[in-house]
């Protein structure tokens, strides 16, 4: 069986209305305050309009149209018996709160109907009396059901206001929290994305040197990986510093932070060289930029692909050249091309653990400046090529 809802129970300010109504009916009763009874009828039935005028005033929250229609039950009882003003009081309290609780429909009715009702008492009047003075009743009938309907249209209007401005307030505060959040994840992508880039090079030099030292019995090999260990050791702890630095640095927050720029490219190539033992790979730099500055965005991701880039040649290429080539035509409005090239071997070379995540890193930097990268073999399986192009113009005007 479905189960039946409780009534909610009387609100205490409904209570209260109730009591003081009853109350100051009764008084008026007893000393016999009361209009000319409309019918000839016992005057003590506007008692019995009194009871159920404040039993309607219980409903006033709960069933607002349910206490309208007893009310004006009551009242017409109450005016044909000699009407008591607290009835007519209660009477408006119920019209209001008609407007104020009721549903959607009673918001935009009642208001009308209590239009309706003047217009028509008034007439109505008119015709009985034949007297101007029944416009008098017309003006009392508008006071006791126009202006509580419109003041309740009032105060429901503010009220609805007040709850769409909060439920807006509410909204722009779940944004504001996404974005947020949002914003927490990109930074920390951000983050990882450069200190895989600036560690990930240095620790590579130090596993494939202390592999060899580990592996030859030759103290001057030995010596040789020790250095480069220490090198790249030294270095990647100062790159660590750093960051961590500008990430403790709030009072700095605002001011524009070193980064890397394309300039650097010789050392770059020159760090990797080091960072492999023996001549194992001919490295060769080809910078056909033109003239014309890159934007900072452009300039620092194409610097970190070619350093990702040179980090998994050691990792992982066959010996061979590893060719590295910027290439743009300015006067066509091309973007800025990066490729990176380096020989395959016929045997897959073992991986290191995390590999891939450089890729993913180099991929998210390209997309983020609405670019295009593919890494990959090519020629047959020989070369492996990492080609990234990134817009310059676009990013020159959105800059």
């Amino acid at each position: 069986m479905p189960s039946v809802r409780p009534p909610r129970p009387p609100d205490r300010f409904d209570l209260l209305i109730a009591a003081t109504g009853l109350s100051g009916g009764l008084l008026l009763y007893v000393l016999g305050l009361g209009s000319t009874p409309a019918a000839d009828v016992p005057r003590w039935l506007s008692l019995v309009a009194l009871v159920v005028m404040s039993g309607a005033e219980l409903l006033r929250r709960s069933a607002p149209l349910t206490g309208l229609a007893v009310g004006t039950a009551a009242l017409t009882l109450d005016v044909c018996a000699g009407n008591l003003i607290a009835n007519t009081g209660m009477y408006t309290d119920l019209i209001y709160a008609a407007v104020l609780y009721g549903p959607p429909a009673a918001y935009r009715l009642v208001p009308r109907a209590a239009e309706v009702v003047t217009v028509l008492g008034t007439l109505g009047a008119l015709v009985l009396l034949r007297d101007p003075q029944a416009l008098l009743l017309g003006i009392a009938l508008g006071v006791v059901t126009i202006t509580p309907a419109w003041t309740g249209v009032g105060v429901r209007v503010h009220r609805d206001e007040a709850r769409a401005a909060r439920l807006e307030a509410e909204r722009m505060a779940l944004l504001a929290e996404m974005d947020r959040r949002q914003a927490v994840v990109a930074e920390r992508a951000r983050m990882a994305r450069e200190l895989h880039d600036m560690v990930a090079g240095h620790l590579s030099a130090i596993a494939i040197h202390s592999s060899a030292a580990l592996s030859l019995d030759e103290p001057a090999a030995s010596r040789e990986a020790l250095g480069v260990i220490r090198e790249n050791s030294v270095q990647g702890l100062a790159e660590m510093r750093r960051l961590i630095g500008l990430l403790r640095e709030a009072a700095g927050a605002d001011e524009p932070a070193a980064t890397p720029t394309l300039e650097g490219l010789d050392a770059l190539v020159e760090q990797a060289r080091r960072a492999v033992p023996g001549d194992r790979f001919a490295f060769v730099l080809h910078d056909g930029r033109g003239p014309g500055a890159l934007p900072a965005p452009v300039e620092l991701a194409a610097y970190r692909i070619v350093q990702e880039s040179l980090t998994n040649v050691v990792k992982h290429a066959a010996p061979g050249e590893v060719r590295v080539e910027l290439t743009r035509d300015a006067a066509a409005g091309r973007p800025l091309t990066v490729r990176v090239t380096s020989a395959l071997g016929e045997r897959p070379v073992q991986r290191a653990p995390g590999a891939g995540a450089g890729v993913v890193g180099m991929r998210e930097r390209v997309e983020l400046l609405g670019g295009r990268l593919a890494a990959g073999p090519v020629d047959g399986g020989t070369v492996w090529e990492v080609r990234a192009e990134l817009p310059v113009d676009e990013e020159a005007r959105a800059s």
